[in-house]
């Protein structure tokens, strides 16, 4: 067992959210520190939905008969090893659990990790760094959920190089569980191993990324994938539902670029294809050769007519395809 037991995580967004509760859900002593009364009003209501999600998800899971059936979560509990009574215990003892603290300095002031999980603007988590530096005890691991935002971007910011790294979340991580742990230059291998150990300890599975990498493994591979799917039918080469079916049929994967588009949402898309057009060599020549080069303008056209329209995804009701 790793020495990490007070964990606070600095941001209530989405993520923030589903990392505190899931930690408290784990036994962990957990605070989620928010910048003002306000987020207070909006963390509140997504802890609520959390504990409802848990609760839905365990009356789920009393029916599935295997492991990789779509309903079964991996951080809510072990397939074969499964006592819903138990797992409704630890979704109210964490929801009544996680702590809510408007004060930095008393929320930080024993924390064994810092997870922070802030909106992706550079300047902002920055400054919050440069605010927390002083107020982490000696003996505080500090992490970054950064999806875009490489951790060497704010070491010196940290005012502790050697135990600061990554820790990245896929988003619902009660049924998406894998957490990417990664290295900056200056981490030390303790708070590695350290991070990698938590990481298991609150149901996920860790994955070592050793050195800093844009997209992390998930993304690097995950958003090719994606463009490459928007970019056929972009170009009128073929139709949403055909590109999902070849991907599919052909390689027995659950959902195909399209259907995976519904469930970020189409704006999320929109963001990726206008961010990814502007990372240079994203074909190498070789491919280049093998293939049109990226389309964006035809993709960001197509994206904005489903969103002008309203069909923002699933939650919308409606995006490729209707729900």
């Amino acid at each position: 067992m790793s020495e990490i037991r007070k964990v606070v995580v600095a941001g209530g967004g989405v993520l923030g959210s589903q990392i505190a509760f899931q930690a408290a859900y784990c036994g962990f002593d957990v605070t989620i520190w928010l910048r003002s009364q306000g987020s207070i009003g909006r963390c509140q209501p997504k802890l609520d939905k959390l504990k409802n999600t848990y609760f839905e998800a365990i009356e789920k899971m009393k029916t599935v008969t295997s492991p990789v059936d779509p309903d079964w979560c991996r951080g809510i509990a072990e397939f074969g090893k499964f006592d819903a009574d138990a797992c409704i215990a630890a979704t109210e003892k964490a929801y009544a659990g996680v702590k809510l603290e408007l004060d930095l300095a008393k929320a930080v002031a024993d924390a064994d990790l810092v997870i922070e999980s802030m909106a992706e603007v550079q300047e902002e988590k920055s400054a919050f760094f440069k605010m927390l530096a002083p107020l982490m005890p000696a003996k505080t691991i500090l992490v970054t959920n950064s999806s875009s935002l490489l951790p060497s971007s704010f070491t010196k910011d940290t005012g502790r190089p050697a135990k600061y790294l990554a820790l990245h979340f896929a988003n619902s991580i009660w049924k998406q569980n894998i957490a990417e742990v990664m290295a900056q230059a200056e981490t030390s291998q303790p708070s590695f191993d350290a991070v990698m150990e938590f990481a298991s300890e609150i149901r996920m599975i860790p994955l070592p990324v050793n050195k800093e990498k844009a997209g992390y493994l998930l993304n690097s591979l995950l958003i090719p994938f994606l463009i490459s799917g928007l970019d056929l039918v972009a170009n009128g080469v073929s139709d949403p539902e055909s590109v999902d079916k070849a991907w599919k049929l052909g390689t027995g994967a659950p959902r195909g670029p399209f259907e995976i588009f519904d469930v970020v949402g189409l704006t999320t898309a929109f963001n990726i294809v206008e961010k990814y057009q502007k990372v240079p060599g994203l074909l190498n020549p070789l491919l280049k050769k093998m293939m049109m080069p990226y389309n964006f303008k035809a993709q960001k056209a197509l994206l904005k007519s489903y969103i002008d329209a309203g069909k923002l995804g699933r939650s919308s009701g409606e995006g490729f395809y209707k729900y």
